[in-house]
């Protein structure tokens, strides 16, 4: 006898970079403006009850936020339930201890809420800014995540490898205060971070930022069969997209359509992208992975993705370049008052039609 499906909450989050915004004059702000405007986002979000808020690391002029960690401190100081993340700690160009000593005192000051999630980044001006050749880039991946998860595990460490000093019964203060620090890695599609992260066991926060969503189900279905292959039971799955909700599909395209570009086009500038267009940008959000419209629009998509992929968290990267902190306040609120709601009713609804068909299949 086959047992029904497992019913799993979508816990519905946000994720910023801390991108550098204009202000009412078309201007950039100053990036300690930018941190400060961040840390209301993340108290909004709180109050409206999201489940998670994420801040990513970057070391860029474009972006304010090089120190995550700092900023999620001053988030955990004015906030009571919103769990805290890094989006991502870019674990190859840092020490692996002090990544875990950093979030074992966030978790200490925000209660238990602290998570990180670590990564290889999507950019690599970390790499040569702390030393680090990008020739090493696969070994210093490989080696971080092993030493890190030793020192997760909150016993001496016995480590050695080829990028530090070994370690012999090494203890490593402080420890989390209860279990062990809550870790995903963060994937953008490389079939050896899977099972990396299954071999760690360990969360998949997978990075789903072009095409559609379903490309990424080869992704969730390898996951699965090497935590089975490796005896391990499979562990949460969450994606982080972007998107912008508006009050209507044509007020979210209208506001978020120039900052995107702007962002596209700075970033591609050094990456040999074609400047965006409007129709690719229209074809991303019928098709593809960016999630803007009105709230029922984002809603249907948020559940549809959570359906196929089988996600237990779902993070909208709602910063985009120049975006204004007003918009983004305003894409905040109709998140969580009507997105965060109205998704978990059309997975309640699809769960519901699952299990009414269930007693016909066994039959068949």
């Amino acid at each position: 006898m086959t047992d029904a499906p497992e019913t799993r909450t979508l816990e519905l989050g946000l994720d910023t970079f801390g991108d550098v915004t204009a202000g009412p004059d078309g201007a950039a702000l100053p990036p300690a403006q930018v941190i400060r405007d961040v840390v209301e986002e993340a108290v909004l979000a709180d109050e409206m009850g999201l489940s998670a808020f994420g801040v990513g690391e970057r070391h860029r002029e474009d972006f304010a936020v090089s120190a995550p960690e700092i900023v999620l401190a001053a988030i955990a100081a004015r906030t009571r339930r919103i769990k805290l993340a890094s989006a991502v700690t870019v674990l190859s160009s840092d020490d692996p201890i002090r990544v875990f000593q950093r979030f074992s005192t966030l978790d200490a000051v925000s209660n238990g809420r602290a998570e990180v999630i670590l990564g290889r980044g999507s950019f690599t001006e970390s790499f040569p800014l702390f030393g680090h050749q990008l020739d090493e880039y696969e070994t210093l991946a490989t080696e971080k995540l092993d030493l890190f998860a030793a020192v997760r595990s909150g016993a001496p460490v016995t480590w050695r490898g080829s990028h530090r000093a070994p370690l012999r019964d090494q203890r490593v203060s402080p420890p989390v205060e209860h279990g062990t620090l809550k870790t995903w890695l963060g994937v953008g599609g490389s079939p050896e971070s899977i099972v990396r992260a299954a071999r760690y066991e360990l969360p998949l926060m997978l990075a789903i930022i072009g095409g559609a969503p379903s490309r990424f189900k080869p992704y969730v279905e390898l996951y699965g069969r090497a935590c089975a292959e490796l005896g391990h039971a499979a562990r949460e799955i969450g994606v982080h997209s972007p998107g912008h909700v508006g009050k209507t599909d044509a007020e979210a395209r209208e506001i978020f359509w120039p900052a995107y570009r702007a962002m596209h086009d700075r970033i591609g500038a050094g990456r040999g992208w074609p400047p965006l267009t409007r129709d690719a940008f229209e074809r991303e959000i019928a098709h593809g992975s960016l999630y803007v419209g009105a709230p029922e629009t984002v809603a249907r998509k948020i559940a549809g993705s959570a359906a196929a992929l089988g996600l237990t968290r779902f993070a909208l990267k709602y910063s985009a370049g120049p975006l204004a902190h007003d918009a983004m306040m305003r894409c905040i609120g109709l998140y969580a008052s009507e997105v965060a709601p109205r998704v978990q009713e059309l997975l309640a609804a699809r769960q519901a039609e699952g299990d009414a068909r269930e007693p016909a299949r066994r039959a068949s």
